[in-house]
């Protein structure tokens, strides 16, 4: 049988990963596997680390979705797939690769994986997880302070100058091509229950 595959969009910060783990929780063991978008970020690490820091993380174009589309084209068709390991401190890829095999449920995480037409058309169920701009940021700072290293005074010059015109230019747009919408992200217990009785009724 052919992978069931899920995107989970939203903005920063929005719960997209605690909806994605709930569901994880909620299935059977192994019946599921996680793509994060942000592991294909493109390698940056011929750049020195101050340039690498002035990229645009938040456009579609930092994100090697060619690779994405082939992994996603190859778990379909049976076959395993070496997934990018990103560094996000260093803003470069590791040598080591993680290995996903095919599983029934395969989740595809991330802010612009709606953005790209050849991805989403590859998904079989669009989630998008919509959280109010103020949480979102809040989150966003304490993940970075705390998961990979970043200062305020960095996290609030990539908000203003890439994370919020790119969040208003194709994040919140991509909203349209979504089959449901959950406020609230992963606190919304509802939303999620319903989503797992679908997913058990397809694995049954």
């Amino acid at each position: 049988m052919k992978p069931l595959f899920i995107g989970i969009a939203g903005g920063t910060g929005s719960g997209k990963s605690t909806v994605a783990s709930k569901i994880v929780e909620g299935l059977p063991q192994s019946s599921v596997g996680i793509i994060d978008h942000d592991s294909y970020y493109r390698d940056h690490s011929d750049l020195d680390p101050e340039a690498r820091s002035r990229l645009n993380y938040d456009h579609p174009d930092a994100l090697d979705n060619d690779l994405l589309v082939a992994h996603l084209e190859e778990l379909r068709a049976g076959r395993g797939v070496d997934v990018p390991v990103y560094d996000f401190k260093t803003h470069s890829r590791h040598k080591d690769r993680r290995r996903l095999e095919p599983t029934r449920i395969i989740i595809v995480e991330g802010i612009l994986v709606f953005v790209e037409e050849r991805v989403r058309k590859l998904l079989d169920v669009k989630i998008f997880v919509d959280t109010d701009a103020d949480l979102r940021v809040f989150r966003r700072i304490r993940r970075d302070i705390e998961q990979r290293g970043r200062t305020f005074q960095s996290i609030r010059e990539q908000y203003y100058t890439t994370v919020r015109p790119m969040h208003l230019q194709f994040v919140e747009p991509s909203k349209r091509w979504a089959d449901l919408i959950i406020p609230e992200g992963g606190e919304n217990l509802i939303a999620v229950d319903l989503i797992l009785g679908k997913l058990r009724h397809h694995l049954s």
